[in-house]
């Protein structure tokens, strides 16, 4: 008598995943993952500076306020500037101070691009490096 160990037709395929080989690598992956955990929790010491009583708060930056008019006009803090060489002797200045201002450029609504342009490329090729456009929550609507 002999006994049959697979089945008879060589048509039968097997339809079961071998799981074997996915366990292993789970396994392994959840044991690392075991080790690593204690080296994530501890914490890094850091001296942080503090506050001394002598040392003065830092002040505020100084700022020049530039508005451009609907029609062109520029004003510096608020006083006509009469041509664009005045405007440019005046970034200049700027230019030179060791501390240099804060330059706020403020443009009307309805100003047209070339004006707000012209005075942000002079401010650039003179050398103002802290140049920035306020105002802009008027373009919301």
């Amino acid at each position: 008598m002999s006994m049959s160990v697979g089945s008879s037709s060589e048509d039968d395929m097997m339809v079961e995943m071998n799981t074997t080989p996915l366990i292993d690598v789970m396994l392994v992956l959840l044991i690392m993952f075991i080790i690593t955990i204690p080296v994530q929790t501890h914490a890094v010491k850091m001296n942080m500076p503090t506050n001394s009583a002598s040392s003065p708060p830092p002040k505020p930056p100084e700022i020049v306020r530039i508005d451009v008019d609907f029609d062109g006009t520029i004003g510096w803090n608020g006083e006509l500037v009469a041509n664009r060489a005045e405007l440019q002797t005046r970034l200049y200045r700027l230019s030179l101070l060791p501390d240099q201002p804060e330059v706020h450029l403020r443009p009307n609504k309805l100003v047209t691009y070339k004006y707000v342009a012209m005075v942000m490329a002079e401010a650039q090729r003179l050398g103002v490096t802290k140049i920035g456009i306020i105002g802009n929550e008027q373009f919301m609507n």
